[in-house]
C-alpha cells in the first residue's frame, strides 16, 4: 500500500489527540444528541435502486431497504432478510450450482405495517424482467431460467448454469436490488414512474421523511424494522456539492460526518477540534476510461499512447498528495482474484511511435493529424471535485505534449452519471471517474460486449472476443482456482486493448464527530450497511 508516511502519522496522531478532547464521554457543544448529520457531493439519482446510478443511491437504498443479504465492513456476507446464508453445506446451493433456496425471517414488516414476505422478491424479480421497465440493468437476473416462492417466506432460484453473478443479486447495491412492496405495485404496467422511486416505503431502518431537492434528504427510524428501532433519532443526508464547503461545515461543525474527504483536503483534517479522523482502502476505482467507439480511438494504438504519455504517479503525488495505490487492474488488490500486471510505463517517446505507427503525424501547430483531420479529444468528469479538474488539467498538459489536443468538458454528477448523460450515451471521448467493487470480482458487467448501454455499465463500450469470453466463463463457475486463472487473463487483455487505464485504489479518509458511536466504514460498496447501529 503506497501512502505518504508522514502524513498518515500526523493524521493517527491527531486521531489520537483529537479524541482525547472529548473529556469523560460527555458531548460536544455543536453536537446534536440522537441527530447525525451527514455532509455527502451527491444526492440520490432515484431512490429506487433498480433506476438509480450514483454511489448516493447505493447508500441511501441501505437506509432504506432491507436486502436478503448484507455485506459486513469487511465485505462478508451477513443475513438480513434470509436467516441464513446459502451454502451447499446447508443445502441452500444445490450439488449442481443451479438451485439457490433461501428461507426469509418473519418478523420483517414494512414500514406501513405490511409484512416482507417472498411475494415482495418474486414482484421484484418479475419487474426486473419487464421489458417496459427501464432497469439501469438486468445483469445476473437473465441469469435466472425460473424461480418460485412454494410459501410466504421461501425463494426458490432455478439458474440457467452455475453463476457467481445470479449469487450477487442476492446482496446488496449495484444490480442487487431489494425487494419492492408488491401490495403497493402488484397492478401497475411498470414501476418507472412509480411513487415508491421518490417517496418510499420502507422495509429497511430508516424512513424518508424529507427530501429538498438539492439540498437535503432526512431519515427518521422505521418503526417497524425487523432489528429493532434503530439508535438515531434522525439522520440527514445534507447535500453539499463543493469539497471546499464541506471541509468548511466540518469546521464549524455544521455537519458531523465528511466520507470520502477529498485529497486535497486530507492534511488539513488533524487541525478540526473534536473531530477524529479514520481511514481505510476501499473498492473505489479510479480510471481514465477510453471511449472505443469513438472513430479517433478505435485503434488501440491511440490508445496505447494516450495510456503510455501521460505520468500517472506524478498525478497522484501531486493532486492526489500520494495517499492513494496506484492500480493495475479493477480488481481490489486484496482480493484472492487479484491479477499480476505491471503498470503501463511513462514514456513519451514511445507514445509518439505509436502515434506514427497509426498513422497520425505532426500538423504545424504541434497537434498530430491523421488525413488532415487533427486528434482533438475531450475529458470528462464531474465537477464535484477541485481534484478532477487539476488531474485533467495535468493530462491535458502532458498528452499534448505527444500531439495529442484534449479539451476539459466537466459534468454535475447528475448529469454525468445519468442515464441520458455522456457516459450511458457514448457521448464522450476520455472521462475520469471512480468505479466502486463489491467483493466479488466478477466485472462482466463493466467489460462484456453483452453490457453495452442500454443492456450494462460497459461505458467504454469495449467489443472484444478474448474479454467477452473470459468474464463470462468466471462468472459462470463457483471454482476459486478456475476464477482465478480467467481474470489473469482477462486482465492480462484488457490491458493490451486499453479500454482504460486504472489509476488508483482509494485510501479514503473520513472526518468525523468523535462523539459517533457504531460507524464502521466499508471497503466495499456502502458505508451505511450497519447505519441501525449508529448513535451520536
Amino acid at each position: 500500500m503506497r501512502r505518504v508516511a508522514a502524513l498518515l502519522a500526523l493524521v493517527a496522531l491527531a486521531a489520537c489527540t483529537k479524541t482525547a478532547t472529548n473529556v469523560m464521554g460527555g458531548r460536544h457543544p455543536w453536537t446534536v444528541a440522537g441527530v447525525l448529520r451527514m455532509g455527502e457531493q451527491q444526492e440520490p439519482d432515484s431512490l429506487n435502486l433498480m433506476f438509480g446510478n450514483n454511489e448516493s443511491t447505493d447508500e441511501v437504498s441501505s437506509l432504506l431497504y432491507s436486502f436478503l443479504i448484507r455485506y459486513d465492513a469487511n465485505g462478508n456476507f451477513i443475513p438480513d432478510l434470509a436467516l441464513t446464508i446459502p451454502t451447499r453445506a446447508n443445502g441452500g446451493i444445490s450439488a449442481d450450482g443451479k438451485t439457490i433456496t433461501i428461507h426469509m425471517r418473519r418478523n420483517a414488516r414494512w414500514s406501513d405495517g405490511a409484512p416482507v414476505t417472498a411475494k415482495d422478491w418474486m414482484f421484484t424479480y418479475h419487474a426486473v424482467l419487464n421489458p417496459h421497465n427501464n432497469v439501469k440493468s438486468r445483469y445476473g437476473w437473465e441469469d435466472i431460467a425460473s424461480a418460485e416462492a412454494p410459501d410466504d417466506y421461501t425463494i426458490v432460484v432455478h439458474l440457467k448454469h452455475p453463476s457467481s453473478a445470479t449469487f450477487d443479486i442476492l446482496t446488496m447495491a449495484g444490480t442487487a436490488y431489494p425487494p419492492l412492496p408488491s401490495h403497493l405495485l402488484a397492478n401497475l404496467p411498470d414501476i418507472n414512474r412509480a411513487p415508491i422511486n421518490t417517496t418510499p416505503v420502507s422495509s429497511g431502518p430508516y424512513v424518508l421523511k424529507q427530501w429538498t431537492h438539492g439540498s437535503s434528504l432526512v431519515f427518521v427510524p422505521n418503526p417497524y424494522y425487523w432489528r429493532g428501532a434503530p439508535k438515531l433519532k434522525e439522520l440527514v443526508w445534507k447535500v453539499v456539492p463543493d469539497t471546499n464547503t464541506l471541509l468548511s461545515q466540518l469546521q464549524t461543525h455544521e455537519i458531523d460526518l465528511y466520507r470520502d474527504v477529498d485529497s486535497n483536503s486530507v492534511p488539513r483534517l488533524s487541525s478540526i477540534d473534536g473531530v477524529v479522523v479514520r481511514h481505510r482502502l476501499i473498492a473505489n476505482w479510479r480510471h481514465l476510461g477510453i471511449n472505443t467507439s469513438r472513430p479517433l480511438l478505435s485503434d488501440v494504438r491511440v490508445r496505447e499512447a494516450i495510456a503510455e504519455g501521460v505520468d500517472w504517479k506524478q498525478i497522484n503525488d501531486t493532486v492526489y498528495h500520494g495517499i492513494n495505490q496506484l492500480a493495475t487492474s479493477d480488481i481490489f488488490p486484496q482480493s484472492w482474484a487479484a491479477p499480476s500486471l505491471p503498470p503501463y510505463t511513462h514514456d513519451p517517446q514511445h507514445a509518439r511511435e505509436l502515434l506514427a505507427q497509426a498513422g497520425w503525424t505532426p500538423g504545424p501547430d504541434g497537434i498530430v493529424r491523421r488525413n488532415g483531420i487533427p486528434l482533438h479529444l475531450t475529458v470528462s468528469s464531474s465537477t464535484s471535485a477541485k481534484s478532477n479538474e487539476q488531474s485533467e488539467v495535468v493530462m491535458q498538459s502532458m498528452l499534448r505534449a505527444i500531439g495529442i489536443d484534449v479539451a476539459i468538458r466537466n459534468y454535475p454528477s447528475s448529469l454525468m452519471f445519468a442515464e441520458n448523460g455522456p457516459l450511458y450515451t457514448g457521448k464522450y471521448d476520455l472521462e475520469w471517474s471512480v468505479e466502486t467493487n463489491g467483493p466479488d470480482p466478477d466485472n462482466a458487467a463493466t467489460w462484456n460486449s453483452a453490457f453495452i448501454p442500454p443492456h450494462g455499465a460497459n461505458t467504454s463500450w469495449l467489443r472484444d472476443p478474448i474479454v467477452d469470453q473470459t468474464s463470462a466463463a468466471a462468472s459462470a463457475t463457483y471454482d476459486q482456482a478456475e476464477r482465478k486463472r480467467l481474470y489473469q487473463r482477462e486482465e492480462e487483455r484488457i490491458r493490451q486493448v486499453v479500454p482504460a487505464v486504472f489509476f488508483y485504489w482509494e485510501q479514503s479518509y473520513y472526518g468525523m464527530n468523535n462523539d459517533i458511536k457504531g460507524f464502521k466504514p466499508a471497503a466495499f460498496l456502502v458505508d451505511t450497511w450497519n447505519a441501525w447501529e449508529w448513535q451520536i
